[in-house]
């Protein structure tokens, strides 16, 4: 089922932060008023209904839903057909994404409730449904030790080393708890107090990271940087200096060590937010970031490859992130025309 390539995609979709417009064509409402998702369950469409502790929320008030968290709510909580539903949902992401060519599937369950318990169980119920069907390793995303742990145990290393997303000397307490689990690590270059605001202060981050990573018995290899993309929308240098601190690290840390940071960060509040992200990821790959967090049907080697960095929009949107368009202004106009 795996189309993995050469570019490192940890697929960044099943995260109950993820929504879905109400008004849009995943969301259908049928003749007696209730709300369901549409999805594709072996090629076939599927519906999975929208409990009614989301349709009485403020986001669905607002028209949208957290299909993520609405399917795993389903999956634990649902009549017998509706667990199935939210189980058949989850898979057919995970199937969507290795397909596509990720090589680690993300799964993030902070934003399922309020309840550390409630959280625990969404965790481990979602990565049992997305390895009965994916042949590549989890990547757990928390905050929360807890949680993080409880993803770990819950990983099949048949399927290859888990991920922990992620470590930082703003959370060291992270970096033993991957040791012990045998798992690579995406290391985030915030500081033990603060943001980095500069190249420098990156660099210097990631150095200090390294020794403590390498130190606790984790390989060069098992290391993706994350140096932390900020969006283009509020600084329009923000991405040349992300661009120059993944230079300096590959410079520094040599060819084994690995990237995977958010990329899609840098277009939040902007419009047509794919194709800066395909550019961005595009730029950052020429100067040694091999991989990601991304929608891999959105970023991959065929599209990548494809990237023509000189023709039409593709050419804005490298102007906008090398910081020769000055508030985004020609981006937003050309996009609205």
């Amino acid at each position: 089922m795996s189309s993995k390539g050469s570019y490192i995609i940890v697929g960044e979709n099943i995260h109950c932060t993820r929504v879905r417009m109400t008004s849009g064509k995943f969301v259908e409402t049928d003749a007696a008023g209730q709300a369901h998702l549409v999805f594709k369950n072996g090629g076939a469409k599927a519906l999975l209904p929208v409990p009614k502790v989301f349709t009485d929320s403020e986001g669905w008030a607002s028209g949208k839903v957290r299909h993520v968290a609405c399917a795993i709510y389903q999956g634990l909580l649902g009549s017998s057909e509706e667990r199935e539903l939210g189980a058949a949902y989850v898979r057919a992401m995970a199937r969507e994404q290795e397909e596509a060519g990720a090589w680690f599937l993300d799964i993030n369950v902070d934003e399922y409730s309020m309840e550390l318990d409630e959280k625990l169980a969404a965790m481990e119920w979602a990565a049992s449904v997305v390895q009965s069907v994916a042949s590549i390793p989890l990547s757990i995303d928390s905050s929360e030790p807890r949680i993080l742990e409880a993803g770990l145990k819950a990983c099949d290393k048949a399927k290859g080393k888990p991920m922990v997303n992620s470590v930082s000397l703003e959370r060291p307490g992270m970096i033993p708890l991957a040791a012990k689990a045998g798992a690579c690590v995406i290391a985030g270059a915030t500081g033990a107090e603060r943001m980095p605001e500069g190249v420098e202060e990156r660099v210097e981050n990631c150095r200090i990271l390294m020794k403590r990573l390498l130190d606790a018995g984790l390989a060069p290899s098992d290391v993706f940087f994350d140096p932390l993309v900020m969006p283009v929308s509020v600084d329009t240098g923000h991405p040349g200096r992300f661009i120059e601190t993944v230079r300096r690290i590959r410079s520094e840390q040599g060819p084994a060590v690995h990237f995977a940071p958010g990329l899609s960060n840098v277009s939040y509040g902007l419009p047509k937010r794919p194709l800066i992200n395909q550019v961005f990821a595009k730029l950052c790959l020429d100067v040694g970031c091999d991989g990601g967090i991304v929608d891999p049907m959105q970023i991959n080697d065929k599209t990548l490859s494809a990237l023509k960095l000189d023709e039409g929009l593709t050419a804005m949107a490298r102007e906008l992130l090398l910081g020769n368009d000055e508030y985004g202004m020609n981006w937003i106009g050309a996009s609205r025309e």
